[in-house]
């Protein structure tokens, strides 16, 4: 049998004087935009589901939301929230019923027969039945589906559903995720697995726990592609929900900063190695290896200190030729 051959595509060019330009529509700015998909990561404990819900509850009444002041009230919207974390009867709906929502504009995808992943066909469908204009799942872990995480080439095509999803419906879809363990880097590195996860994203979250009061917690914005950076979002956690009590000019790296203060920084040693290291690869040039390495050497820095350095500051390796070099990366590489 004569084997098949591959159809190579039609080529099609489409002029920018072809394509209308239009603006970014927000669900609530500059954190959450329509039609793209928000990154929301956070330590375990520290809050973010329920934060999630609160913000859900009052989309469901039509409230404003956190210190923003619509000109037009808004209109009361349904949301699709997802989750493999907390039971629905015991944990999502009284916590949504604390924060006052309307319990008829909170839908879950039924998950019995078979779990959902991010190219599920069900999540368009599910968003185009019910005209829902938010949609939460609750963690990327259980819904990014059968994937490598550190591997780019998987990751990047699985957003890629969600991407063209929240594209097509105009929706605003949310991903919740957990950090990483890498203390005493950058907020942009402390998403686990591929940093194209946090290159996917139009917005990215963060979730933390406030050095002054172990009762607050703190939202920012680590990363903002369609708008300037937002104010910090300070608000409490009790017994009767979320209260929301101020803005803050807080950054991302200082609130991991603060908590690393109170969970453990990495060692002394560590921490000079990443400084030299930082100190080489600032210019954002690819340095060789060799000449890192002698000079962490001539510090007293020993290998495995060096190595765990690399690490924690996500530094790439390249070959290009014969010797190995080193660069620090890129938020988008």
């Amino acid at each position: 049998m004569a084997e098949e051959t591959k159809q190579t595509p039609k080529l099609e060019l489409i002029r920018a004087s072809e394509i209308d330009p239009k603006s970014v529509e927000w669900l609530w700015y500059p954190f959450i935009p329509y039609g793209k998909v928000t990154l929301v990561q956070g330590d375990p404990g520290d809050g973010k589901s329920t934060f999630l819900l609160t913000i859900a509850a009052m989309l469901t009444k039509g409230d404003p939301l956190p210190f923003t002041e619509p000109e037009i009230p808004p209109e009361p919207m349904c949301v699709i929230y997802q989750t493999t974390e907390d039971d629905a009867d015991d944990t999502i709906v009284p916590r949504f019923i604390r924060a006052n929502g309307d319990r008829e504009k909170l839908i879950f995808i039924n998950e019995k027969e078979a779990p959902i992943s991010f190219d599920d066909a069900r999540i368009e469908a599910a968003i185009k039945t019910t005209g829902a204009k938010l949609l939460i799942l609750d963690p990327l872990s259980s819904y990014i589906g059968d994937c490598q995480l550190n591997a780019a080439n998987e990751v990047r095509p699985r957003f890629n559903h969600l991407i063209r999803i929240a594209k097509e419906t105009n929706a605003a879809i949310v991903i919740v995720n957990h950090l990483n363990k890498m203390f005493g880097t950058k907020a942009i590195y402390r998403t686990p697995g591929s940093i194209d996860i946090v290159g996917a994203v139009r917005s990215a979250l963060l979730i933390g726990r406030s050095k002054e009061n172990d009762d607050e917690r703190v939202m920012v914005q680590q990363k903002s592609n369609l708008a300037p950076t937002g104010a910090a979002i300070v608000f409490s956690v009790g017994e009767d929900g979320i209260s929301f009590i101020k803005e803050s000019e807080l950054t991302a790296d200082e609130l991991l900063a603060c908590s690393s203060d109170k969970t453990g920084r990495p060692d002394t040693k560590t921490q000079e190695a990443m400084e030299i290291i930082r100190d080489l690869l600032s210019d954002g040039e690819e340095h060789e290896a060799s000449e890192c390495e002698a000079r962490l050497n001539e510090a007293g820095i020993s290998k495995s200190t060096a190595k765990k350095a690399k690490r924690i500051l996500g530094v790439v390796s390249n070959k290009p030729h014969y010797s190995w070099y080193w660069r620090l990366p890129i938020d988008e590489d």
